[in-house]
């Protein structure tokens, strides 16, 4: 049981979280401000009745804040999304599909410690000040650069960006988000680092969403909630967070060796000096290619875009800003984006779509089975988490005790 000091402190965080001022919540409970400041600091008793009109202004039960601590951290999120995500959250439908979500985050963070496994993902911090867009974005190519060479991907395609981040700790899933909603970070000490991103865009889309959440993980970690919207994308830290997801989905390296591959890329004037080591002169000799060789294509952006699983629209504008051509041929492209596409669906044919949330699905699966091997969990625990999971509980248990030891 918590005391007033515990409970006050709870309740000023929350309203914190909620973006709203003492003055405004007095108002609501028809108290003086000085009221509200005592009850947060533990001096003043908050009576049933006040409890409950918090509850109503704060989005949440009242049971809510008389919950143990570590409990309560993780309804936190409940608790900003629901002042973040009105229009969502206030729909009881998609309330149940985000909560799910995050009731299996804290699945799996007790399951990690169930088996003393670190919670927190170990990945860098690469926190830095913005001044302008232009450092915003020079900052996410630059972190973007690193962390491959760190990962040590060089120059090659990610083939699973969701497993990528889920082998470094980050929780991964997709959920039913708004459409104009293409991601959101979340920041919470009972769950650590976790990522949603809109299960009702496409592959491509998902993926860039990934790779630009994960950069809010590597950027923006102070924040416990941070959302990626459309009516957001001119902020320094949504730009930064694209620039890096479109460096770190298409390194320079790799596109330029792509394009050579091709026998592209190069400019349409070639000076090659040859060295004479008879009198130590040098040669230099204009190598022209032939006439129209150099032009990329629709088909060419299209088949850049498959080869690092990412939107035509992307490719398009990465190989803009890497000087491949200019804005006017980079419209041009997009303006042939219905023939583009139908390109890529003749490569996609034979392709199956994978579940949105399979790769955070297959972590807890593990965690699950792992947790029962060694006894830290019963039949029945095992069989509740299924259900969660929307899988046959009898198949999971069955799995399980193959593994268990005797």
């Amino acid at each position: 049981m918590i005391d007033a000091k515990q409970l006050g402190s709870r309740l000023r965080k929350i309203r914190e979280l909620c973006g709203l001022s003492q003055e405004a919540v007095a108002y609501e409970l028809e108290l003086p401000r000085t009221a509200l400041t005592n009850i947060e600091n533990g001096n003043r008793r908050v009576s049933i009745l006040e409890l409950t009109k918090l509850a109503e202004i704060y989005k949440c039960s009242p049971s809510f804040f008389l919950k143990e601590s570590e409990e309560s951290r993780a309804e936190d999120i409940m608790v900003v999304l629901h002042r973040v995500l009105p229009e969502k959250m206030n729909d009881p439908e998609n309330k149940s599909s985000v909560r799910r979500i995050v009731d299996l985050y804290r699945e799996g963070t007790g399951l990690l410690k169930m088996l003393d496994r670190v919670i927190y993902a170990k990945v860098p911090n690469y926190a830095a000040e913005m001044k302008s867009a232009g450092t915003a974005i020079q900052q996410g190519e630059r972190v973007a650069h690193e962390e491959r060479y760190r990962l040590r991907f060089g120059d090659a395609p990610i083939r699973d960006i969701a497993e990528l981040l889920s082998e470094q700790g980050i929780w991964t899933a997709a959920a039913d988000l708004p459409d104009s909603m293409s991601g959101l970070f979340i920041h919470n000490q009972s769950t650590g680092f976790a990522v949603l991103v809109n299960a009702g865009h496409g592959l491509e889309r998902r993926r860039f969403s990934y790779a630009h959440e994960y950069a809010h993980v590597l950027f923006d970690r102070e924040q416990s909630v941070r959302m990626t919207l459309q009516k957001n994308s001119s902020e320094f830290a949504e730009m930064r967070a694209n620039a890096f997801a479109s460096a770190f989905l298409m390194p320079s390296g790799g596109v330029i060796q792509w394009l050579n591959s091709i026998g592209k890329g190069h400019p349409s004037r070639l000076a090659q000096t040859t060295f004479n080591v008879a009198d130590g002169s040098a040669t230099e000799t204009q190598i022209r290619p032939r006439s129209g060789s150099q032009a990329i294509t629709c088909q060419d952006v299209a088949v850049l875009a498959r080869r690092f699983c990412v939107s035509y629209d992307a490719a398009v504008w990465r190989l803009k800003n890497l000087n491949h051509f200019n804005s006017a041929q980079a419209h041009t492209l997009l303006s042939q984006k219905e023939i583009a596409k139908r390109h890529i669906e003749l490569f996609n044919k034979s392709s199956q779509p994978r579940r949105p949330e399979q790769e955070f699905h297959n972590q807890l699966i593990w965690l699950v089975v792992e947790a029962f091997r060694r006894g830290k969990i019963s039949r029945g625990r095992l069989l509740e988490i299924a259900r969660k999971l929307e899988i046959e509980g009898e198949q999971l248990l069955e799995m399980a005790e193959t593994t268990r030891i005797s």
